[in-house]
């Protein structure tokens, strides 16, 4: 029973070993590249060279230079490469005990293989580097030179992946604003209020002025915030006040506005991150014909800043081909991960209601 237990424990370290070299030759590719970037190869040949002259100088071997460069490239090839499989910056990480040990072994094994075993099977005696003191160091120098060089090879990776993410995200942070910005200019909400400026000139010069100047002030801040990356809350609960006046001018009998904000969290948002819902509350709201009162809250809940806007209206799912809430959860995404979020739900005495979730930091 005991030799069965052995030799499943054998196998099983077999196997163990085989993933470790296919990934160590996988990694090894990579760092290879990575260690002959100047910035490395440089420091890498002026520790390596002196030690090839000092072991070619004073051993008394034909075979000592090679020797020397056997247990150089190990150090420089394999500890590095096999750090980063054992303990890679992003991905699936070996137990920090167990990764130590099969580091630290097999880096003790390599050493005293190239540099003593192998040389002494083909009858070549001690040099400079393989000397029991020399072993030694060759064997520190494995284990510390190796970590030290993979993460030196790791972080500029993680470095590089960090910088394309974040070009990423501003590539998508300017994308998503073009499209706030094309969504926003709703040509038949613009058309519309401009004809009824138009009308009021003629009729009522007071209320087509107050139009005027609400429109005005509502695009210039939206014009402000495509060139921002985020703003107070305070600056877009004031842009979406904003848009339900400008509703309001045009039909004050047509429904009412109401605010529950207790008190205003001091938080910054992406800009237009709020406006999508309200557009779509005066939209499939009042503008569809729906009465009622149009409720716009703002709450702290616990970490997370509770932003609802509450409106008139079957909630009939989301419209096919519609982007504005697909702009603001893209937004979310990009400014908070996974740690905020949009939903829209159906409420008794057919309303709706969105609300917006973000973390409060």
């Amino acid at each position: 029973m005991r030799r069965l237990d052995g030799a499943a424990t054998a196998g099983r370290a077999v196997v163990v070993y085989a993933l470790l070299v296919d990934g160590v030759l996988d990694s090894f590719k990579v760092t290879l590249l990575a260690l002959c970037a100047p910035r490395r190869l440089i420091p890498i040949a002026v520790v390596v060279v002196p030690l090839l002259v000092a072991q070619q100088r004073y051993s008394h071997e034909a075979l000592a230079l090679p020797i020397g460069a056997a247990l150089a490239g190990s150090f420089i090839l394999i500890a590095p490469a096999l750090w980063r499989v054992l303990f890679p910056i992003e991905g699936k990480r070996a137990s920090l005990p167990f990764g130590l040990l099969v580091y630290g072994v097999t880096g003790a094994l390599l050493v005293v293989g190239v540099g003593r075993l192998v040389p002494a099977f083909f009858g070549v005696g001690y040099t400079f580097l393989t000397t029991k003191p020399s072993l030694a160091v060759s064997t520190a120098l494995f284990w510390v030179g190796g970590w030290g060089l993979a993460r030196d090879v790791d972080l500029e990776a993680n470095l590089v992946r960090a910088r394309e993410r974040a070009d990423l995200m501003q590539k998508e942070a300017e994308h998503a604003q073009l499209l706030a910005l094309k969504n926003h200019f709703d040509p038949h909400f613009l058309f519309n209020t401009l004809n009824a400026i138009a009308e009021w000139c003629r009729e009522d010069g007071e209320t087509a002025e107050r139009a005027i100047l609400e429109l005005s002030s509502m695009l210039r801040t939206v014009m402000t915030g495509i060139k921002e990356t985020s703003w107070p809350l305070e600056k877009e609960i004031a842009l979406s006040l904003s848009l339900f006046d400008l509703h309001r001018i045009r039909d004050p009998k047509r429904f009412l506005y109401k605010t529950e904000i207790t008190p205003l969290p001091d938080v910054s948002v992406p800009p237009m991150l709020l406006l999508p819902l309200s557009e779509n509350a005066m939209k499939h709201g009042p503008a569809a014909g729906n009465r009622g009162d149009v409720i716009l809250r703002v709450k702290a809940d616990g970490p997370h800043v509770v932003i609802e806007v509450e409106n008139p209206g079957v909630y009939k799912g989301r419209r096919e081909g519609g982007t504005g809430v697909e702009i603001a959860e893209k937004r979310l995404r990009l400014a908070y991960g996974k740690r905020a979020k949009i939903t829209i739900e159906g409420l008794e005495g057919e309303r709706t209601l969105a609300r917006i979730t973000i973390p409060r930091s």
